[in-house]
């Protein structure tokens, strides 16, 4: 059995191996929903959790489209815009309802998704994922800060218990982490809805 300093170690070494989707890895040719699903599988299989599991399918894109988080494909086809998108939807969709993530994309679809001259997409995308490297560094010293504060939980617990303990504070400090900063985008995203409405 490991220990929690192997976890520790193992959680870390995982995210340096984390990376995104450069704009210039995209194929900058329409692409068919095969192909989409094939690219999507292809670089993003690092983040599957289980081998099984399906990064992104047809019936997620159509529902994508669906519930207006994408706009549709022209004549079948898919562009680099719609890809950018779709890497978008990927990140958020573990975190937020269809709802959400339609209020947070309606101004980039609406603004910046194949609108010539200005900002495009693939400029706010580089832009983001620019702060990928200062971001991962700030990370990894919350997670060991807080795996080092969870390891002087239930000092007086017996020998036996007490490292499944410590993981389960570390567990529960990471949850609540989560959970904090999901209220808070939730919060963000009610504010844009109401600036809509307003």
């Amino acid at each position: 059995m490991k220990t929690n300093q192997e976890r520790l170690s193992k959680l870390l070494s995982g995210l340096e191996s984390i990376s995104y989707i450069k704009p210039e890895d995209i194929p900058n040719i329409q692409l068919y929903m095969d192909q989409v699903t094939t690219f999507m599988d292809e670089h993003l299989k690092h983040t599957k959790r289980y081998p099984d599991d399906k990064v992104l399918t047809k019936t997620m894109i159509n529902n994508y489209a669906k519930n207006n988080l994408l706009p549709p494909p022209v004549k079948k086809k898919y562009s680099k815009e719609h890809m950018l998108m779709l890497i978008f939807i990927y990140y958020f969709k573990n975190l937020l309802s269809f709802h959400d993530i339609e209020h947070l994309f309606k101004p980039l679809i609406g603004e910046h998704f194949d609108e010539p001259g200005g900002l495009s997409l693939e400029d706010i995308y580089r832009e983001v994922f620019s702060m990928e490297k200062d971001q991962m560094e700030r990370l990894k010293a919350d997670v060991t800060d807080k795996f080092q504060k969870s390891q002087e939980t239930f000092s007086k617990a017996a020998k036996e218990d007490r490292d499944y303990l410590q993981l389960f504070s570390f567990i529960c400090a990471l949850a609540f982490d989560v959970y904090l900063k999901k209220q808070m985008i939730e919060t963000l995203i009610d504010q844009i809805c109401e600036e809509e409405i307003n």
